[in-house]
């Protein structure tokens, strides 16, 4: 393996890392400084701390199903995802730079609500926003790696999508025109 490929898996591994480790802090002090359901406004009413458990997925989907459905679709199913996801970014050394990062993000944060559905039996979100014409729900850092690793996805996929359009549109410019 080229000291260039280590390093690239050395920054990818540092980047997952730093994500779990983020949420996992973050979490940390959460369960130690904010109480259940208290409001603790840091920007106005825009931007507030409130801890709650979510023993389902996002936004709450799945608390009520039987817990070992909720153990199989909640814990079982994302570390085979999760699994999936490290084997596909090691193994496509080829992936470009965006789309690599991307997936640790969404690697990163899948881990982060994991390991707390596994060791806390929930996953505890604590941030809140108020943009008045609509709100979030409340969520962790963990959801804000998913969230930029999607966004990093989706910018990259429309950028390939205007790359391609321009070749095509090349493509056509320099045929040669048939007279019929």
């Amino acid at each position: 393996m080229s000291t260039r490929n280590i390093r690239n898996q050395g920054l990818l591994i540092l980047i997952l890392f730093l994500n779990v480790v983020v949420d996992q802090v973050s979490k940390l002090i959460a369960r130690r400084e904010i109480d259940y359901y208290e409001h603790i406004p840091l920007i106005k009413n825009f931007f507030t701390l409130t801890k709650v458990e979510n023993t389902g997925a996002f936004l709450s989907l799945g608390d009520n199903m039987p817990y070992p459905l909720r153990l199989v679709i909640l814990s079982g199913l994302p570390i085979i995802v999760l699994g999936f996801g490290l084997y596909y970014l090691f193994s496509h050394k080829n992936l470009p730079k965006s789309m690599q990062i991307a997936i640790c993000f969404l690697i990163g944060g899948g881990i982060g609500n994991l390991y707390d559905r596994i060791v806390h039996g929930s996953v505890t979100d604590f941030m809140h926003m108020d943009f008045k014409i609509f709100q979030t729900g409340v969520f962790n850092f963990a959801d804000i790696s998913i969230m930029i690793g999607v966004g990093i996805l989706l910018v990259q996929s429309f950028r390939q999508n205007l790359k391609n359009d321009k070749k095509e549109e090349e493509t056509i410019d320099a045929a040669p025109e048939h007279n019929s």
